[in-house]
């Protein structure tokens, strides 16, 4: 067998079969399958697909490239994933609300990527905590806590490494077959015996138009459980941020007003509806409740009882930061020097967001990437984002910026102003949950 081969059948359009891809995968993650080769793979797939089976094969292939987890705890072990929005840190409280419920989650997570903020790069706003845990500390703290979220070792589905970062420089990127294999191969390889996805849609999403989202869900549902993972998804709005704060520590402190009852009585809002009904949807898949909304309810309880942020202490603690955080978040979370209001200056209703220019407001504040080593600012962000359909007057606010000095707040207010659309009248507005996929 050689890359070569299986590079010029698909060309033709002839499905490589599992073995073609298995060989291949290993190829992608010892070297022996070059850059160029690598390459024209991608985009012989992007041009012909693969096809469901040939998703499933790859997406084995790459799981198997490297190190595959395999867990013996009391209770199922359960992962979420989702493809990426603004405001978006359900993790930071799903997360600990299923480990209180009885399940593991050992959660292998990314760092910012274009508009959208990393999960692990939240976590790092918080003080000490280390996402860089080897594999007999990883799981440690998952087998003592319930849950863990931590980068992904280099040995943890290499071939996907290899491929994502090809695809990056050649155009190859919305392939649906390759976006299905490579988020899969990650969670497969860590050992979930069910998972959730959350698909976005919307203007903060990768993927704006819904057909488009509902057929890469679809891909990805049928796929994981192809490969042998119980897995479902659900569709869910992007089109205003999910929290009302886009930021590392700012979001680290939304999720943490989530958890305590701290957010002003709202019941954490759009941001604990989709993590109800995420989490939710995953007790079902893990034979811990007979209906999402059972097993939303469930959740919602150990968020009011205090459970779910009991959980989340103990994880902060055991992966290395400060073991009052849950009590004393407001004293170790960093704080950017400058804070400015911006208020609506007319009357209107918030007509439209569009919630990838603030997600790039935020990246130019320094809390996000534009290259790939380019180092982030935890504090700065925006805060008291306002909700679509908002009535404001001349005194409403439209978000409050945190930056590094006056001049990035400048910048960020005129992109604020830009970005969110105030109209003397307002669409109705999008229900939070779209679709609900099942196995």
């Amino acid at each position: 067998m050689e890359a070569r081969t299986i590079i010029a059948g698909l060309r033709d359009g002839r499905r490589p079969d599992a073995a073609a891809l298995d060989w291949f995968a290993r190829g992608l993650a010892d070297g022996s399958v070059s850059d160029a080769q690598a390459g024209a793979f991608a985009m012989a797939a992007c041009l012909n697909g693969l096809g469901a089976d040939g998703r499933v094969a790859l997406t084995r292939a790459m799981r198997d490239s490297g190190d595959v987890l395999h867990w013996d705890l009391p209770g199922p072990v359960v992962d979420k994933h989702s493809t990426g929005g603004v405001g978006d840190c359900v993790s930071l409280i799903l997360a600990p609300a299923l480990a209180a419920a009885g399940c593991y989650v050992p959660m292998i997570s990314g760092r910012g990527l274009g508009h959208t903020g990393g999960t692990l790069d939240k976590l790092e706003a918080i003080p000490g905590l280390d996402v860089e845990l080897p594999e007999d500390r990883f799981r440690s703290v998952v087998a003592e806590t319930g849950c863990a979220i931590v980068a992904a070792s280099a040995n943890l589905a290499p071939a996907d490494r290899r491929l994502y970062a090809i695809r990056d420089v050649t155009g190859t990127v919305e392939s649906v077959d390759l976006i299905t294999a490579s988020i899969l191969s990650k969670k497969l390889a860590e050992g979930a015996e069910a998972l959730i996805l959350d698909v976005k849609t919307g203007s903060g999403a990768f993927m704006k138009d819904e057909a488009a989202a509902a057929e890469l869900a679809r891909a990805l549902v049928d796929t994981a459980n192809g490969a042998g993972c119980r897995c479902g998804a659900l569709l869910t709005d992007m089109s205003q941020p999910l929290a009302p704060a886009l930021g590392n520590a700012l979001e680290v402190e939304a999720s943490l007003r989530v958890l305590t009852g701290e957010d002003g009585g709202q019941g954490g809002g759009r941001l604990a509806e989709v993590t109800l009904a995420l989490g939710g949807a995953l007790l079902v898949l893990a034979g811990h409740a007979a209906s999402r909304d059972e097993g939303a309810d469930r959740l919602a309880g150990l968020l009011s009882s205090g459970a779910a942020a009991e959980a989340f202490a103990r994880m902060v603690a055991a992966q290395g930061g400060p073991a009052d955080l849950v009590e004393n978040w407001r004293r170790h979370l960093p704080r950017a020097p400058v804070r400015r209001t911006v208020r609506a200056g007319q009357a209107g209703k918030v007509a439209a967001i569009d919630g990838m220019a603030l997600g790039m407001t935020v990246v130019r504040l320094g809390g996000g990437r534009m290259v790939g080593g380019d180092r982030i600012d935890p504090a700065v962000g925006l805060s008291e984002v306002a909700p679509l359909g908002l009535d404001c007057g001349p005194d409403s606010v439209l978000a409050v910026i945190h930056a590094a000095d006056a001049g990035a707040a400048d910048r960020a207010e005129a992109e604020i102003r830009a970005a969110i659309l105030l109209s003397d009248t307002a669409p109705p507005l999008p229900a939070t949950i779209r679709q609900e996929l099942h196995p």
